[in-house]
């Protein structure tokens, strides 16, 4: 089964209005060079409205970088999917490293997070991804494993990104044989979803490593950090999807 290709950009806790006039610079290139997959920007919920007024027609899809698991409630200062929905989102981040170590998310909330943006029509984007420690050690399959097993909802149309976290934001890169050998075990974990189910890359993904990275096999796309927040960067990487 032929998946088609996602480039995700999550912008993190960077950008203010100013940080727009990137997607103008993205859009132009964009139309100079169509991409070959698609493509999504995750920026911060306070940019999201904006950023979807500003998109409107263009090929470039808007996702949320978390999501509460309540569709509505007494939960000051969360969102719920559908209010990211409703402000233009088609796709959520879930469980990406930073929040399970900053927030202490664990496996069951960030299902429970992936079921609530599936409620709301949002394709979640479930990350998942081994320590230094626990791959030293030789648990980086049994951990992964384990992230699969607890943090997937049992069905609907997802994306899973693999980010090693020992290689965001580090200087570190994982080789391209690690790279196929970890994408080679999540696909052999997903059982019938396996074929139709898109598994990204999301470890300090750059122009300069984008090619060799986005050619592996099993690699049906990437989650770009830093790099995603300048367009000539981003575009960069979308150019070099085959």
């Amino acid at each position: 089964m032929s998946r088609r290709a996602l480039i995700a950009g999550n912008w993190k806790m960077y950008g203010l209005a100013a940080a727009l006039m990137e997607l103008d610079a993205l859009k132009a290139a964009l139309a100079a060079a169509p991409a070959t997959g698609d493509v999504a920007i995750c920026p911060p919920a306070t940019l999201l409205a904006q950023a979807a007024w500003k998109l409107k027609g263009a090929p470039i899809l808007l996702g949320g970088q978390d999501c509460h698991t309540a569709g509505e409630g007494a939960h000051t200062g969360d969102l719920s999917a559908a209010m990211l929905a409703d402000a233009g989102a088609s796709l959520v981040i879930v469980g990406h490293s930073e929040r399970r170590r900053d927030h202490g998310e664990t496996d069951a909330l960030v299902r429970a997070k992936a079921d609530a943006a599936l409620r709301a029509g949002l394709t979640p984007i479930v990350c998942v991804g081994e320590t230094i420690e626990q791959r030293r050690a030789g648990q980086a399959e049994a951990t992964v494993g384990a992230q699969i097993a607890g943090s997937l909802p049992a069905e609907g149309e997802l994306v899973v990104a693999y980010e090693p976290v020992w290689a965001i934001g580090t200087g570190l890169t994982a080789s391209t044989d690690e790279i196929a050998a970890m994408h080679g075990f999540i696909r052999s974990t997903l059982g019938p979803r396996a074929a139709a189910t898109r598994i990204l890359y999301g470890g300090s993904v750059k122009p300069q490593n984008a090619g060799e990275i986005l050619a592996l096999d099993e690699v049906d796309g990437a989650l770009v950090g830093g790099a995603s927040l300048k367009a000539a960067d981003f575009s960069a990487i979308i150019r070099a999807l085959k």
